[in-house]
């Protein structure tokens, strides 16, 4: 059994079991987070919501919070002595995925 979650304003395919990395979430480590926002249910009987599945639940436990590696962002303008080096690391979320309810 798959579901589509919805959270940080991305949609994630999960299975039970699976480890994903989403958006930072304010649960520390161990912590439980559920995810009720569930788009679809897919297996042996599939449910599509309009806009979420009603009833559909998704659990899952906080494994770490950590950071992306960097990103280096570099702007420049040709002829004008203009450059600009800036860099930056997202801040994640690691979750396993514990169980998909209906």
């Amino acid at each position: 059994m798959y579901a589509i979650i919805e959270t940080g304003g991305k949609q994630i395919k999960v299975e039970e079991g699976q480890t994903i990395f989403i958006e930072k979430l304010i649960e520390d480590a161990g912590e439980t987070v559920s995810f009720d926002r569930v788009i679809f249910v897919g297996g042996d009987d599939t449910k599509v919501g309009a806009p979420y599945v009603e009833g559909a639940k998704v659990t899952g436990t906080v494994e770490k919070q950590g950071k992306n590696k960097k990103v280096m962002i570099y702007k420049f303008k040709r002829r004008k002595g203009y450059r600009r080096k800036q860099g930056h690391r997202q801040p994640y979320t690691k979750v396993k995925i514990d169980s998909i309810t209906v």
